[in-house]
């Protein structure tokens, strides 16, 4: 059985993505949520990942971390992972990867809190190159392979890697084109995200440096988030 090492729901983007492919592909998992800690999680998350990062997956004595090689290890176990045809496959795995590796604007003026919502100070150029980056992939994936997901008729391991952006756009209400508009709104939709957010409102935990990540990028409008 396998089992996927994340963080606090609220905050844990990167965790995001393995839970919600596994979930909606029905590959069974046992979850083991570890916090946050105040100052740095590095130690107590070391006791399971090499990096003292989430998500880690561990399976029979095979520890993988990071959450673009867990991604792989599961496509090499689970058909649907990844989408059947060439080349949907292909760019499913390019637009994956830079999601993974860029956008960090994107990532430090919006970070994920999938509980409250929050009126930006600013709309920096780079933060508008990031969006406008988002809407033009979507878009061609969109375009290109007939949808309603990016890769075509299926949810597979590209729309997992987005699915953390999806809150971002909820939580600051970022503009975004009709067509993006729509794509967020399905992936807010699925049952896994449903689950995801839940659990997430339920949480009283506060991280102070998570929350203070947060209020620094702009008003706070509303936390919909229990009270401890």
């Amino acid at each position: 059985m396998y089992e996927l090492f994340i963080a606090n729901k609220n905050y844990s983007s990167w965790s995001l993505r393995p839970w919600v492919l596994m979930r909606e592909l029905g590959i069974p998992f046992t979850e083991r949520g570890v916090l946050f800690t105040e100052g740095s999680s590095y130690q107590s998350f070391r006791k399971f990942s090499p990096t003292g990062q989430v998500p880690c997956l561990t399976d029979d004595g095979i520890t993988v971390w990071d959450s673009l090689g867990i991604t792989e290890y599961l496509a090499e176990h689970h058909p649907g992972v990844w989408p059947q045809d060439a080349a949907a496959r292909a760019w499913a795995r390019c637009a994956a990867a830079e999601m993974h590796s860029g956008f960090g604007t994107l990532r430090s003026r919006c970070p994920m809190n999938c509980g409250i919502r929050v009126q930006l100070w600013e709309m920096s150029p780079a933060l508008s190159q990031d969006i406008a980056r988002l809407q033009e992939l979507w878009n061609d994936g969109l375009a290109r392979f007939g949808g309603p997901f990016l890769a075509g008729e299926k949810f597979t391991a590209v729309d997992a890697f987005f699915a953390p952006v999806a809150f971002r756009v909820q939580t600051y209400n970022l503009k975004v084109d009709e067509i993006s508009a729509a794509y967020v709104a399905r992936l807010l939709a699925l049952p896994s995200m449903r689950e995801w957010e839940a659990a997430a409102l339920a949480d009283p935990t506060r991280e102070p440096s998570h929350e203070a990540d947060t209020k620094a990028t702009g008003t706070w409008l509303e936390d919909r988030r229990a009270v401890g």
